[in-house]
């Protein structure tokens, strides 16, 4: 996989998957402190299988699938798709504390990027950002999941489609290795080799979800969405999700 983009395109697209950017994504395990009290992970051999199946067959591959579809709606200038689009990654979630992980991200990444990075480009994609955002009022949507903030604000800005997903999956992995490293713990080297052996499967989902449509969307990670439903019980956590 081959993609080329401007020096602005590259900009942005490190900015807004940069672990600085404020949607508070390091504060959400995605079930996995769950599973780390529970002594499912206790290795970097562990976590690496764990977060290559929650990329291939879990929210990882739906994630990217529901970006893409954003993404190409609001290309072609189809503002009514995006809308059902977040309703149905919404919709998607299995747990309370899931669809807090997506919404609360997607809708604090809406706001920033509204706040500070408009979109500098006269597009169909554009049209569909104006159309659901405003500065003085904000967005049109009370929750926005991520992928979908995402994919529309990726296209808004034209960034390329395929490096807008492989990204997103980059620091999807990177934030739940982030979590690995801090509650098993881990050390840092380790979590970087992990990382660095998730690459092919980065770009094996990333194509994946480009040839991908709405009825390829679904789910057979059941232990994690069952880990996301036990840790809002859970007695000690330091995650919300």
């Amino acid at each position: 996989m081959t993609t080329s983009m401007s020096q602005s395109a590259l900009y942005r697209l490190l900015t807004f998957l940069s672990p600085a950017f404020p949607i508070g994504a390091f504060t959400y395990s995605h079930g996995l402190e769950q599973v780390i009290d529970a002594g499912g992970v206790t290795s970097s051999a562990e976590l690496q299988a764990w977060v290559e199946d929650v990329l291939k067959f879990g929210a990882g591959r739906s994630d990217a699938i529901l970006m893409s579809e954003t993404y190409r709606a609001a290309q072609a200038g189809d503002g009514a798709k995006v809308r059902e689009l977040a309703e149905l990654g919404l919709a998607l979630q299995p747990s309370k504390e899931r669809h807090l992980e997506t919404s609360a991200q997607g809708t604090a990444f809406m706001e920033t990027v509204l706040a500070s990075w408009l979109p500098v480009t006269e597009s169909p994609a554009a049209g569909v950002f104006a159309e659901l955002t405003d500065p003085e009022t904000g967005t049109a949507l009370k929750d926005w999941p991520y992928p979908v903030a995402l994919g529309l604000v990726s296209a808004a800005h034209d960034l390329p489609e395929a490096a807008a997903l492989s990204a997103f999956l980059h620091a999807f992995s990177a934030n739940l290795i982030s979590v690995a490293v801090r509650a098993v713990p881990l050390g840092q080297n380790d979590g970087q080799r992990v990382l660095a052996a998730l690459e092919p499967v980065i770009f094996q989902v990333t194509e994946e979800a480009l040839e991908a449509g709405l009825d390829d969307l679904g789910t057979s990670t059941f232990l994690a969405d069952i880990a996301s439903m036990a840790h809002e019980t859970q007695y000690s956590r330091l995650f919300r999700s």
